[in-house]
């Protein structure tokens, strides 16, 4: 009983921070799938607050996955399409042996303000 519960948390949890829907219009009852940061305004970092990032990456310190730091020191500017294509499909390999979750609500242009962000913290 307690995996059952359990599992149906995490399968919750999961959803919860997949995509977001809000109404066609409101009269209608409709749904449509929204882009996470869906505001192309939003800088970088404020597109990276809206997402899951903080739950593996930090700014200074190794988590799960690399810091920021440590990403704008192995990569450059030619890098921006290979980093935000990774941002939406995911990747692995690069870092060790945990694959990073694909991000494929998060639009290219966005991907590519995020990935600007992250290389701006070079040291």
């Amino acid at each position: 009983m307690k995996k059952l519960f359990l599992t149906g948390c995490v399968s919750l949890l999961i959803l919860s921070c997949s995509k977001k829907e809000t109404p066609v219009d409101a009269t209608s009852s409709e749904t449509t799938a929204v882009s996470e940061p869906a505001k192309t305004n939003l800088s970088g970092d404020q597109i990276i607050e809206t997402l899951d990032c903080s739950g593996c990456h930090s700014v200074n310190e190794r988590m799960i996955g690399p810091s920021y730091k440590e990403i704008a020191d192995k990569y450059s500017e030619k890098d921006i399409e290979l980093l935000a294509s990774k941002i939406i499909e995911g990747g692995s390999g690069v870092w060790g042996g945990v694959p990073m979750s694909p991000h494929p609500q998060v639009s290219k242009e966005d991907a590519k303000k995020m990935v600007e962000y992250i290389l701006s913290q070079k040291k």
